[in-house]
């Protein structure tokens, strides 16, 4: 294959065998990705989902059992799995609009030219660089109904206290109420979608007699639906794997009322070593978060808005 130089002009003999070799050079600076993405996800998945047609008990010896363990898992035939389900949609349905609703207000106001705003930006951003367990041991203090921080503050305002996260009714609440604390890496997408929004927009706006609710909802809130999109996603996706909080701070409680799906699924796995069930929970999941991620995208086409490309 013959090309020509750019500059002289002069043809020469084409790099067919160092385009092969760069090809052969990339998969090989690629291949440990590949490799750990096929050893490590891709297989795992595999292997479980195999393990849903099984009765494996880390005591017993792997039988084939065909589509039993998804019949017993919609039958709820112990009682807790429709109990996690509902904790988990009930949890999810609360804390993603909250979570970005509250994330956004925060960007906003990070966005503004103020005084340290360098200082207010990291202050906002360090919780989430907490380890899981040390916030939630923060957390249990300030949750705590007799010594805790937040029932003393509002003993001290005259306000009515909880039971927080040791009552059936405001544990979830009070779950919800802390993912607030974390919503920094939330946040700093949104800062980076605001910076990103042309200042012409807002002075034409101005010219026009717009007033800050017209950039807000004109300008502001459009330019940011992909951003919003995109957290909505993470969102969902994250809720729907919450764990950590209830391991640690409820083991489930009380009365299963933090029992959300996930911690569902490690009781059976590791407490009760219904390895195959609790695999079939596991490809349950799966399907919900894809069903819903789905149903975002497919809806995505109402109200995200792409500049120079129009609703798509």
């Amino acid at each position: 294959m013959e090309q020509a130089h750019p500059v002289s002009g002069k043809r020469y003999r084409g790099s067919s065998k160092r385009m092969t070799r760069e090809m052969w050079m990339g998969i090989l600076f690629a291949l440990p990705a590949i490799l750990g993405f096929f050893i490590f996800t891709l297989g795992p998945m595999l292997a479980s989902f195999v393990l849903t047609f099984t009765d494996l008990k880390l005591i017993n010896p792997i039988k084939f059992i065909g589509l039993d363990n998804y019949v017993q898992l919609f039958r709820g035939s112990d009682g807790l799995f429709y109990k996690s389900l509902s904790t988990t949609f009930q949890y999810v349905f609360m804390s993603v609009p909250l979570n970005i609703l509250f994330a956004f207000c925060v960007a906003l106001l990070m966005n503004q030219q103020i005084k340290g705003r360098a200082f207010f930006r990291t202050v906002f951003y360090l919780p989430t660089i907490v380890p899981v367990f040390a916030s939630s041991m923060i957390w249990i203090w300030i949750l705590d109904p007799d010594l805790g921080l937040l029932n003393n503050v509002l003993k001290t305002l005259g306000l009515p206290t909880s039971m927080w996260i040791y009552s059936s009714e405001t544990v979830i609440p009070s779950l919800v109420l802390m993912g607030l604390w974390v919503t920094g890496n939330t946040m700093i997408i949104f800062l980076a979608g605001l910076q990103g929004i042309p200042n012409h927009l807002y002075e034409a706006l101005e010219v026009d007699g717009g007033n800050k609710l017209h950039k807000l909802l004109y300008i502001t809130v459009p330019l940011m639906s992909p951003t919003i999109f995109f957290n909505l996603v993470l969102g969902f996706v994250g809720g729907f794997q919450i764990f950590a909080e209830a391991y640690i701070m409820t083991q489930g409680g009380p009365n299963n009322s933090s029992l959300f799906i996930v911690f569902y699924l490690y009781r059976e796995a590791f407490q009760l070593s219904n390895m195959a069930y609790a695999s079939t929970v596991a490809w349950f999941l799966f399907i919900i978060i894809l069903v819903f991620t789905f149903v975002i995208f497919k809806t995505s086409r109402m109200w995200v808005y792409y500049e120079g490309e129009g609703n798509k």
